[in-house]
């Protein structure tokens, strides 16, 4: 079945964010805000350290791979997403330094102020960020929803990647020595890098492929084969979602679409594993339209999940670092 890219998303920028504006901006907290050329910016700054968030205004988006896609797993069936309200995405991941100003430590395994906060759970994670919305008065901090993720970091685009359907060292932190789709091997860094050490996307936002795993609010499930308004992933669950890839991920696990999940619950840490802030109402998981498989159809739009590998998240590798 022919599917079209959704017309009002721009491939190269975030027009709707001039146009689409949030309910309150800037918000009492921001220390600075402005408009640039990706869109509308706040940030706040806490004990000398200084994050900045994107507006992300509402919009839809055809969510997953094609089966054309190199690499692929089954799990990226295409189905259209509806993101109703904006919401606010950091713009980068949270580093340490921002980390070790809200709860005075760094579990981080491979060390530096601006470079992500790592060796973290989904469960630490969450209660880095209920001591953050204590500090940061109606800070309304959260992780991204799955959705929510993907949807800054295709920033409009349909490729594999932001920037196209290749991929490079120069352009993302994964083992670069294993070659991607046919193309060229290049540098593994086994580390971290700095969170803006390598470019941004159209809508401002730093390394949505590689360096770190990011962690997302929504417990891993199945597709849904038609649109979904606001989703939110299955109302219980085992294993938290992870996007994006890491250092030491393939290129394959950094693609926009890829899926990963932690092997041992919202407890387990690694290396690889960080998260980057959001801020915005997001619909709850007690709302039936808001879970996937529960959203509104397309008409004439079914897209099937084609061919592929099945996955279920990022495996375990020597110097990795993971902890059970």
């Amino acid at each position: 079945m022919n599917l079209q890219p959704v017309e009002s998303i721009s491939a190269s920028a975030n027009p709707e964010n001039s146009e689409i504006l949030p309910a309150e901006f800037p918000v009492s907290w921001a220390c600075d805000w402005g408009e640039d050329r990706y869109g509308l910016w706040m940030a706040f700054r806490y004990r000398g350290v200084r994050q900045c968030l994107r507006w992300i205004a509402p919009g839809e988006f055809l969510m997953g791979s094609p089966a054309s896609e190199a690499e692929r797993y089954d799990d990226e069936i295409q189905h259209w997403v509806i993101l109703s309200q904006g919401y606010w995405l950091a713009d980068t991941a949270c580093t340490q330094a921002l980390w070790q100003a809200v709860l005075g430590d760094n579990p981080s395994q491979f060390k530096g102020e601006d470079r992500p906060v790592e060796n973290v759970s989904w469960d630490v994670a969450q209660g880095f960020i209920e001591r953050l919305n204590e500090l940061v008065p109606e800070g309304g901090f959260r992780l991204p929803t799955e959705a929510e993720w993907e949807y800054a970091c295709r920033a409009g685009t349909t490729t594999a990647f932001w920037f196209g359907d290749h991929i490079t060292p120069e352009q993302i932190n994964y083992d670069g020595s294993i070659a991607y789709a046919g193309g060229r091997k290049g540098k593994y860094r086994k580390e971290t890098v700095a969170v803006k050490a390598l470019p941004c996307n159209g809508w401002g936002l730093y390394q949505m492929h590689g360096n770190v795993w990011e962690w997302c609010q929504d417990w891993y499930g199945a597709y849904p084969s038609s649109a979904a308004v606001n989703p939110t992933g299955p109302a219980e669950g085992r294993r938290p979602v992870l996007r994006g890839g890491g250092w030491m991920s393939l290129g394959r696990d950094a693609r926009s679409a890829d899926r990963g999940t932690s092997y041992y619950g919202p407890g387990s840490r690694s290396a690889g594993y960080g998260f980057r802030l959001a801020r915005g109402q997001a619909a709850r998981q007690d709302e039936p339209e808001a879970r996937a498989g529960n959203g509104a159809s397309r008409a004439g739009q079914a897209p099937g999940s084609g061919g592929g590998q099945a996955r279920r998240g990022p495996k375990p590798r020597p110097g990795a670092g993971y902890d059970a």
